[in-house]
């Protein structure tokens, strides 16, 4: 539920300003950018400031991740999120007082920070508290409500579109100030959930950990042992991690300074790359720009703002089936089908927007219209099936337990680049090429499935505790980090006892953890080759192999 309004404000805040920018009051007399043409529609006369009032939302949430993701490592993830909602209603308040453009900005980077303080905070506490088996489902029922909060917003500015003669003020005002009552929600029920037992682990506060991983995995039945197990890989990857990376500031983590085989530096490149392709994609123009796009179409404009509503219904449909297939094929194959469906709904939404256009005979325009429209409501189905979710859920697991809000907060900094810079130049480029700007986003998908087949490695059905030794490899493409994996998890048993009792069918009885032959800890370290060099010395001192721990 916490997480889920946390989710549902921002997918309220980012739908919010599609409605927005077609009011009149807000676009022709209080930002000034924009005039009514003759038949209703908005003209917007400078794109450029239009693009600067969305985009600078975005530079907020950039900072606004940073600080949530330094927060969030300091000071605990409950912490962090009652700060970031508190923040984010100072923002929303500002938004819907706002009385000019110059006013307006200044409460759209308040309101991102308080955004990107959340954003870079709630994935990893959800995935620090669920059972690495359904993380993603769990993250994937998030999303759903997620674009609830966008159909919310579209459907809310729908109706107060039809409040008096269409110039009130309220039409725009009163849906940015809908967004305070789950803010000011959240901010009341965040300090009765449990805090992250990884992060108390990694605070010392063992106890806590233990007695709260208790609570979420069940100490009874069939779920005996499971708090235990993934309490011991908690403890043991804090060790490694302490012992193989020095500590860790935003300048080296970014740069890899100091980490050693963890690699953090790789991970980041890798989280801010897939949030900006996951706008470059298209939906960011979908989403803010989908009354234009329904234009290009055909579509009248007195039936823009209820079919993109519609469009939206469909869309949070559409996530529902992420959740039951995310943890069944994987992150790398849900992006897969995901960019090659969308990949072609983007080329014939800008071929049939194009034949509409060019189109005499009223047949013809309704016919090309149409389908223009539903390869648009068919786009956003797939995007809501499969890189909706990835592109949040990756940067919350990957990253080591010691920087993980951190280098959860470069993948928010990654989703404001790719949406700032599309809002700054998604009015120009739909102002020059029109319903070319499609093809743009067409060949971007195209573009992805190389670049996630030879980079991302999968990180499904694997603990987070795993991830360390699934990014250990010192080289860059996915092949090599598998290999080198599956030679680590051999060697270090005491990171995946969690894992193992997961598909293990000989319990103890006592502990709930697997049983087998007793062995000795070979080599609890991220460097393979380090059970070699101990076993030469040993044979060097005393002229036969023995296998010591090393730490």
């Amino acid at each position: 539920m916490v997480a889920g309004l946390s989710i549902f404000f921002f997918g309220y805040d980012q739908g919010v300003m599609g409605g927005v920018n077609t009011t009149k009051d807000y676009y022709e007399t209080t930002m000034k950018f924009g005039h009514q043409a003759a038949d209703g529609s908005p003209v917007y006369d400078d794109a450029l400031l239009q693009g600067e009032i969305i985009a600078v939302y975005y530079l907020g949430c950039l900072f606004g991740a940073l600080l949530g993701g330094s927060l969030g490592d300091r000071y605990g993830r409950i912490m962090t999120m009652g700060i970031g909602s508190a923040w984010a209603v100072v923002g929303a308040t500002l938004q819907c007082s706002a009385q000019n453009a110059d006013w307006m900005i200044c409460a759209r980077v308040v309101n991102g920070i308080g955004t990107g303080i959340l954003n870079a905070i709630t994935p990893v506490w959800a995935t620090e508290t669920a059972e690495h088996t359904s993380r993603g489902q769990f993250v994937a029922i998030e999303f759903t409500l997620n674009i609830f909060g966008v159909v919310v917003a579209y459907w809310l500015e729908y109706g107060t579109s039809f409040y008096g003669d269409g110039t009130s003020q309220f039409i725009w005002r009163f849906p940015i100030a809908f967004q305070i009552l789950p803010l000011l929600l959240l901010a009341i029920v965040v300090w009765f959930c449990p805090e992250s037992p990884r992060w108390l682990c990694k605070e010392g506060r063992d106890e806590e950990a233990r007695y709260i991983l208790g609570r979420l995995r069940g100490e009874t039945g069939d779920d005996i042992g499971k708090a235990e197990a993934e309490f011991q890989d908690i403890r043991n990857i804090v060790e490694l991690e302490r012992k193989s990376a020095s500590s860790q500031n935003y300048f080296k983590m970014l740069f890899g300074i100091g980490t050693g085989k963890l690699h953090t530096g790789r991970r980041i490149q890798l989280v801010i790359w897939l949030q900006i392709l996951q706008e470059w994609i298209g939906i960011a123009g979908i989403t803010i720009y989908g009354p234009r796009i329904f234009t290009f179409a055909g579509i009248k404009s007195n039936d823009v703002l209820w079919i993109t509503g519609l469009n939206n219904i469909t869309y949070m449909l559409s996530t529902l089936v992420c959740v039951f297939t995310l943890d069944r094929i994987g992150r790398r194959w849900t992006l897969y089908y995901g960019s090659v469906g969308m990949g072609v709904c983007c080329f014939l939404v800008a071929g049939f927007s194009r034949l509409t256009q060019d189109a005499t005979a009223h047949s013809k325009i309704t016919g090309y219209g149409g389908a223009s429209t539903f390869f648009v409501f068919l786009f956003t189905v797939i995007f809501g099936a499969t890189w909706l979710t990835v592109p949040w859920l990756y940067p919350a697991e990957i990253f080591p337990l010691e920087i993980r809000a951190k280098g959860n907060a470069w993948g928010v900094v990654g989703w404001s680049i790719g949406n700032g810079w599309l809002g700054l130049l998604c009015p120009v480029m739909f102002n020059a090429l029109n319903e070319k700007t499609m093809y743009i986003f067409g060949a971007v998908n195209v573009i992805t499935i190389p670049i996630v087949w030879a980079l991302y490695p999968e990180s499904n059905q694997r603990t987070l505790e795993e991830m360390n030794l699934l990014f250990a490899s010192d080289s860059i493409w996915n092949w090599e980090a598998e290999k080198n994996y599956a030679i680590l998890k051999e060697q270090n048993p005491e990171l995946v006892q969690a894992a193992k009792r997961a598909h293990s069918t000989a319990l103890d009885t006592e502990t709930g953890l697997p049983t087998g032959p007793a062995r000795a800890s070979r080599n609890m370290s991220l460097d393979v080759n380090a059970l070699n060099t101990t076993e030469m010395d040993n044979m060097n001192r005393s002229g036969k192999p023995e296998l010591t721990s090393k730490i």
